[in-house]
């Protein structure tokens, strides 16, 4: 993780809260006033972003304490206690939501995540994320998801070749856009840069494969077609299926025997954890 980075986004966060200070503590909260608090779990789930959490009230306020009761990608249960933070009152109040507001969030991603996971548990189906991540906030999502068991696909577009079809109408097809990719990777010397190909049919998958695809993405096929193109892949390639995933379809389409699902819901449509911080 470049902590560098994520500390910059706490900094945005807390003048986005904190414009021209906190009107209310400042009124009825003594600056000398001490408390501790703890983070409460209002539902089960799987923990991630209690790092951030901390960050943020120590770049708040430095005198601060936090202590974890537990670390990031083990599971909670309602009413368990994930860590406990003392210092001024008022450092504490203003960076409540701040704090919360991550590790809700990236404990939810985390949670949606586990899900999948356990519903492919015993395939060799493996969960990818996607770049449906919220503008600025793509490291701590995909962090949340391999938290949750999951793995990282692309993190920006400049980590591997992905020929989707929008790519495929402007080249005029996956043989000249296979063409071309390889091509270019050549003049930049860019060798071990993978080229992954979206196909949506099985003489797309053959098109891919006899041209030399290092990976092939399976786009909104059925059960069916999946299975087609696993066996006409025969291991040569990974296969990743992509489209229409939810927790209701994945095991079935992890037991066609593909290697990856990806599920663009990990990051877009997840719902923030419930947890709450509570003052002692």
């Amino acid at each position: 993780m470049d902590w560098a980075k994520v500390d910059q986004l706490i900094d945005l966060a807390l003048a986005e809260d904190l414009p021209a200070g906190d009107i209310t503590t400042e009124a009825v909260v003594p600056a000398t006033e001490q408390a501790r608090a703890v983070f409460l779990a209002k539902q089960d789930g799987v923990l991630a972003g209690l790092e951030v959490a901390a960050r943020v009230f120590s770049q708040l306020d430095p005198e601060v304490e936090f202590r974890r009761k537990l670390e990031d990608g083990e599971e909670f249960r309602q009413g368990q206690l994930l860590a406990e933070v003392s210092g001024r009152a008022a450092s504490l109040l203003q960076a409540e939501r701040t704090a919360l507001n991550f590790l809700q969030r990236l404990s939810g991603i985390a949670s949606l995540t586990r899900s999948f996971v356990n519903e492919v548990r015993g395939t060799k189906a493996r969960i990818l994320d996607t770049r449906k991540t919220t503008p600025g906030w793509r490291a701590l999502e995909k962090y949340a998801v391999r938290m949750g068991g999951g793995c990282n696909h692309r993190m920006s577009l400049s980590d591997m070749i992905l020929i989707k079809d929008n790519h495929i109408r402007i080249a005029g097809g996956i043989s000249p856009a296979l063409k071309k990719a390889r091509e270019h990777l050549q003049v930049k010397n860019l060798s071990s840069i993978k080229i992954e190909v979206e196909a949506t049919s099985l003489n797309e998958v053959r098109e891919a494969l006899e041209n030399g695809a290092d990976w092939i993405m399976l786009d909104n096929m059925s059960v069916e077609e999946i299975k087609a193109a696993v066996a006409l892949v025969a291991g040569r390639v990974p296969l990743e299926v992509s489209g229409q995933v939810n927790l209701q379809t994945v095991r079935s389409l992890a037991l066609t025997g593909v290697d990856y699902i990806s599920v663009g819901a990990l990051t877009h449509s997840f719902r923030s954890a419930d947890i709450s911080l509570e003052f002692i």
